[in-house]
């Protein structure tokens, strides 16, 4: 009876109102990412000894997977390892003075420093570029090394796999593993917007999606797939260590005893989730068994006015049908 009130298309509608960036918004953000991308290209050009050298869009916006709230936009700059330094403070500094350099026509405070990354902001449209640094040594598959923010330690990424690596998922599930993910990430955004000590990183997200899709998950049914979904973060505990073999075998991963262990697709010495302590684990834990709990009585509501009221449980007061 339920699925008459709230059915899989309800929450098609839900995600096209109220979740997903509308695809000409995204259209408009690319493109500011993008002429940034052919400025820098455009100074290379002429100074082909520059430390920059290459700009690539990078984030849930490359990826597909943006909320209609997104806020910033996600660049990865990779910059000479021999040349920039090491520490992300003298690093950060040390790219904002670059594109300083690069983007003579931008005014200083358009250029900001931030933790852990530079803030380029576009005055006619106040949207800001996040542009992380990433120390590169000429590897052909762009692997080159962030620094973290929380231990300084390097950690070896590359945008283009992590691209590519999304890409399959997507491509194997046509349009559902982007939504699923968004839709997961836009229930643990309010869930952070209630609880600042809530932590559930998109990036963990994706890789628990991407590791149920692989294993065969449905992904066209959304309330069907939604609560499998957080029927394995609740009924699992996080026991499952989650790995790919895109990029490496999964059994070389670093053996560790973190609370929860999801490796990084393209790098096996990196355990996205290593500083998520056991208090952290069991908040997404409880929370996924709410949003689980939640799906299940939604089934079994007989009102549409029952039904509703469950699902606002895990999208908030604006879902309606």
């Amino acid at each position: 009876m339920s699925r008459d009130h709230v059915s899989h298309a309800d929450l098609v509608r839900f995600a096209d109102e109220r979740v997903n960036l509308k695809r000409d918004d995204a259209s408009d953000l690319r493109a500011q990412a993008n002429r940034l991308r052919d400025r820098l290209e455009t100074y290379l050009a002429d100074h082909p000894d520059f430390a920059l050298r290459k700009m690539m869009l990078s984030g849930s916006l490359a990826k597909g997977t943006a909320l209609k709230s997104i806020s910033d936009i996600d660049v990865g700059c990779y910059v000479s390892s021999d040349t920039a330094p090491e520490k992300i403070s003298d690093l950060v500094d040390w790219l904002a003075k670059k594109l300083e350099t690069a983007f003579p026509n931008f005014k200083p405070e358009q250029i900001k420093r931030k933790t852990y990354s530079v803030g380029v902001n576009f005055i006619s449209t106040g949207n800001e570029v996040d542009i992380v640094p990433i120390l590169y040594a000429g590897d052909p598959q762009w692997r080159g090394d962030l620094v973290s923010q929380d231990t300084g330690e390097k950690l070896m990424t590359s945008v283009p796999m992590h691209l590519d690596f999304i890409r399959k998922r997507k491509n194997a599930n046509d349009k559902h593993f982007a939504q699923v993910v968004r839709f997961m990430k836009f229930w643990s955004q309010l869930i952070k917007q209630q609880d600042e000590s809530f932590r559930f990183k998109s990036f963990m997200i994706e890789l628990i999606v991407a590791y149920l899709a692989d294993r065969g998950l449905v992904l066209s049914d959304y309330p069907s797939a939604l609560g499998k979904v957080f029927a394995f973060i609740a009924n699992d505990d996080f026991e499952t260590v989650i790995a790919f073999a895109d990029y490496y075998d999964p059994t070389t991963c670093v053996a560790t005893g973190a609370p929860v262990r999801i490796w990084d697709p393209v790098n096996n010495k990196n355990n996205v989730s290593a500083l998520y302590t056991q208090q952290n684990k069991e908040k997404v834990v409880e929370a996924a068994l709410d949003a689980g709990d939640a799906i299940d009585s939604a089934l079994r509501a007989i009102t549409k006015g029952e039904t509703v009221r469950y699902w606002q449980k895990i999208f908030g007061p604006t879902f309606n049908v």
